[in-house]
C-alpha cells in the first residue's frame, strides 16, 4: 500500500541520515577494491582506510584500529583476517557492538572461520561447531 511505502521510505531515510560508514583495515587489493565501490571517505577525523603493507608497522595498525572504534560515524569496520590475527590481543579486548568488526579474507589468505574471534564467541553461545 502507498501508506506502507511512505513508511519505508522515512525507514530508509533514517537510516541514510546517521550516515555511518564502513572502515577497511587491508592489504591493498582488499582495501583498492572497496575504495572503488565507493567506501573510501577523508574528513575531519581522518580517513577510513588503512593499506597494510609489509613494512607497515603493527603499532599503526593496532592505532587505526582503535582510531575507528572510537568514531561516531564509523559503523562497520571490516579487517583481513590475516592481519587481525596479527592484531588478535587487541580484538579479543574489544567488545563494543557498533562498530561491528567483520573480518574478511583476502586474495592470498582464504577465511578461516575458527580463526574468527567473533565466530568463535557466536559458537560459545550458541553451543554448537562451526
Amino acid at each position: 500500500s502507498d501508506t506502507a511505502m511512505r513508511t519505508d521510505k522515512k525507514k530508509i531515510e533514517s537510516t541514510m541520515e546517521v550516515g555511518k560508514v564502513v572502515a577497511v583495515i587491508g592489504d591493498e587489493d582488499t582495501v583498492t577494491g572497496f575504495l572503488l565501490a565507493g567506501v573510501g571517505h577523508r574528513n575531519a577525523d581522518g580517513a577510513n582506510f588503512l593499506i597494510v603493507k609489509q613494512d607497515t608497522k603493527m603499532s599503526q595498525i593496532e592505532e587505526s584500529f582503535q582510531a575507528f572504534t572510537q568514531r561516531d560515524d564509523v559503523g562497520i569496520i571490516l579487517i583481513n583476517q590475516h592481519i587481525a590475527n596479527d592484531i588478535r590481543h587487541v580484538l579479543k579486548d574489544y567488545n563494543q557492538t557498533i562498530p561491528t568488526v567483520l573480518e574478511i579474507p583476502s586474495k592470498e589468505h582464504p577465511y578461516d572461520p575458527e580463526q574468527d574471534y567473533i565466530m568463535q564467541r557466536v559458537n560459545m553461545f550458541l553451543g554448537g561447531g562451526l
